[in-house]
């Protein structure tokens, strides 16, 4: 699974704003909107049902949302840098502020899951995720997954 692939340099918003989790998500659904066209506040509503499951935040200030979307025809992903973490109900209970979502058809099975375990492996590093907070521009961020994609490809 290519996360670079998944990502399109309109799914990344490097953005302050979000006080709550609420608002992150909301972040997130926008960022979708504007990558594929598709109504945010469906998108948000559907990142709200999974949530309701659980939390999708994995620790070390890192966040996986992820939803199926009726009219969706591929997986794709949304990446959001907060510049202030928000609580987020952890599985460490530390604040967030990396948000990796993935959108997913509402027939996509595997392909899903396997998009959730590449990026839930890629954030897994510590280097990469010092890394996304330091980087600058949109383009910086897109290159680091490119850049990740192909270390583990190798």
């Amino acid at each position: 699974m290519d996360i670079a692939d998944l990502l399109s340099s309109d799914g990344i918003v490097l953005r302050g704003g979000a006080s709550s989790k609420r608002q992150a998500l909301h972040a997130v659904a926008e960022a979708f909107a504007s990558a594929t066209g598709m109504d945010a506040e469906r998108a948000f509503e559907a990142l709200l049902e999974r949530e309701a499951l659980g939390s999708t935040g994995l620790g070390s200030g890192v966040a996986v949302p992820h939803a199926r979307i009726k009219g969706l025809e591929q997986v794709c992903a949304v990446f959001v840098r907060l510049d202030t973490p928000v609580a987020y109900e952890s599985l460490d209970d530390r604040p967030v502020d990396l948000l990796f979502a993935l959108f997913a058809p509402t027939d996509a099975g595997a392909e899903h899951l396997r998009a959730l375990a590449a990026v839930s492996r890629a954030l897994r590093s510590p280097e990469l995720r010092e890394q996304l907070r330091q980087a600058r521009t949109v383009d910086a961020i897109r290159a680091l997954f490119v850049k990740d994609v192909s270390k583990t490809a190798a």
